[in-house]
């Protein structure tokens, strides 16, 4: 059984990577919303929070039988780059970006919080010249704001949505950034977007 640590900036998403976590993988969780919160009051990702983020994935990497780390905050994830620890720590939507590019084509990105752009379009970026891809990252108007409120069928709905009129604008694949918007995916009619929890967890297993 493989141990995984997950990173969350939001309570809300260990649901949904407990009900992703596939055979042979047993999961434990911390939540630390005070990152992201910080992380939007900055206008992004900072030099302090940046550390902030990994003192934490490091005390994840040095509990008990713990074999890899996952972060699961598209915000954050640029934390991972260059952290001195003893197991794995990958960031969640970095297998995410490989799978969305992988067979090149014209790659939709969607997100939901501004501070994620940057990162986003960044990670994808680095995947798409690997293949040819060709990339639109975008932030789906209103989502975030209804998420705030707890109106999570409008969050959810909004985002469903903006995959489906990427889908009919030409793209040949379309990725939800974020871990919160996978439930969004099954809202899809017709071709069903790529979300990172079940993504990234393959990802996890395959590092430990």
């Amino acid at each position: 059984m493989t141990l995984i640590a997950c990173l969350h900036s939001a309570e809300s998403n260990i649901a949904l990577f407990d009900a992703a976590c596939p055979p042979g993988a047993r999961l434990v969780h911390v939540a630390r919303p005070d990152l992201l919160a910080a992380a939007e009051a900055a206008g992004g990702l900072t030099p302090p929070i940046r550390d902030a983020t990994r003192d934490a994935l490091f005390a994840l990497a040095c509990e008990a039988d713990v074999e890899v780390v996952l972060l699961t905050c598209s915000t954050l994830g640029p934390s991972v780059e260059g952290i001195a620890s003893p197991i794995p720590c990958l960031r969640v939507d970095a297998a995410l970006a490989q799978a969305a590019t992988r067979d090149g084509g014209r790659v939709a990105v969607l997100c939901t919080v501004a501070t994620t752009l940057a990162p986003t379009e960044a990670l994808f970026a680095t995947a798409a010249a690997k293949t040819g891809a060709t990339l639109e990252v975008s932030l789906v108007a209103g989502a975030w704001n209804a998420r705030k409120a707890g109106d999570l069928a409008t969050y959810h709905g909004l985002i469903a949505a903006a995959a489906e009129a990427a889908y009919a604008a030409g793209a040949t694949e379309v990725a939800l950034a974020q871990a919160s918007m996978a439930p969004a995916a099954a809202l899809c009619r017709g071709r069903v977007p790529l979300t990172s929890p079940a993504i990234g967890l393959a990802a996890a297993m395959a590092a430990a």
